[in-house]
């Protein structure tokens, strides 16, 4: 499916902001983004992400920052003669 289509499903834009600590310096900090559909509340691919993270890579996790924004949201759909459209 295409990002509209999603969207229409209940799919939003998710990006998270994980904040790890170096394998080799445990005092050092580092950033990765990951950025993915995914369905609210329950975010269940970032989940199964964080769980392969934790199971898998040696960089423990310090925090993860998660920002959620819908393709299309209520604003963005106007009714015009009986039809939605898109600005």
């Amino acid at each position: 499916m295409n990002d509209f289509e999603l969207s229409l499903y209940g799919w939003h834009l998710t990006t998270a902001e994980i904040t790890y600590y170096l394998p080799d310096a445990k005092s050092v900090l580092q950033l990765f983004i990951w950025q993915e559909h995914d369905r609210i509340p329950r975010l269940p691919r970032l989940n199964k992400f964080l769980r392969f993270w934790q199971a898998s890579l040696d960089g423990p996790l310090h925090s993860v920052r998660i920002a959620v924004r819908g393709i299309i949201t209520p604003t963005d759909l106007k009714m015009i003669g009986g039809e939605f459209r898109l600005n």
